[in-house]
């Protein structure tokens, strides 16, 4: 993972700062975020995140109302905290979608769920910062995937965001099962989530 500096007042050049994102030469494949108004270039991600993105995306189209979609590669911005992530996936109604025609981000509060898989470059990042900034802006439910947690793989999900702070709901080890609440009511088998790199 590597980062470009930026201003130390993000919200100020906040579209300075999404056009040099948008129209510089990003290396094929990765994934380029602003984090707290810094450009950070993370390598593509393995097969087996990949494998346990698509798990848990395929077991949300289960539950979802027609009118939502599942998205791998929408941009999630929080301009007024120089933020711009890209969940590895997030759950967001269409018509907050379509509103985005020509956009290359959504609004981060609009998301009802996001969903983070860490990767080795990225852990800390995706318990930290992402927690907080989704926190923050009130994302309902935030689904940490860390297959590099300290005491080994585990699956965490946070909600009710208070004072830009979530609370614990759940944290297990992969193979036990999480439930997901309403909306989605939906309890997610953690045995097939792959280990490794």
């Amino acid at each position: 993972m590597s980062a470009l500096p930026a201003e130390p007042a993000p919200a100020q050049h906040w579209e300075e700062l999404v056009r040099f994102w948008e129209e510089s030469d990003w290396p094929e494949g990765s994934k380029v975020e602003i984090i707290d108004g810094t450009i950070v270039v993370t390598p593509p991600p393995a097969a087996t995140h990949n494998r346990i993105a698509e798990q848990v995306q395929r077991r949300l189209y289960t539950v979802l109302p027609d009118e939502w979609g599942v998205y791998q590669t929408l941009g999630a911005a929080h301009p007024s905290r120089g933020r711009l992530y890209i969940p590895d996936l997030v759950v967001i109604p269409y018509g907050v979608v379509a509103q985005l025609e020509g956009s290359d981000s959504a609004p981060l509060p609009a998301a009802e769920l996001v969903v983070e898989v860490t990767s080795p470059s990225n852990a800390s990042y995706d318990r930290i910062n992402k927690a907080a900034a989704y926190a923050q802006a009130g994302v309902p439910l935030y689904l940490l995937i860390d297959r590099f947690a300290p005491a080994g793989p585990t699956v965490t999900l946070y909600g009710e965001p208070k004072d830009e702070v979530y609370q614990e709901l759940q944290r297990l080890k992969f193979g036990e099962d999480v439930h997901l609440p309403a909306p989605f009511g939906l309890t997610l088998d953690t045995s097939g989530f792959p280990l490794g790199a």
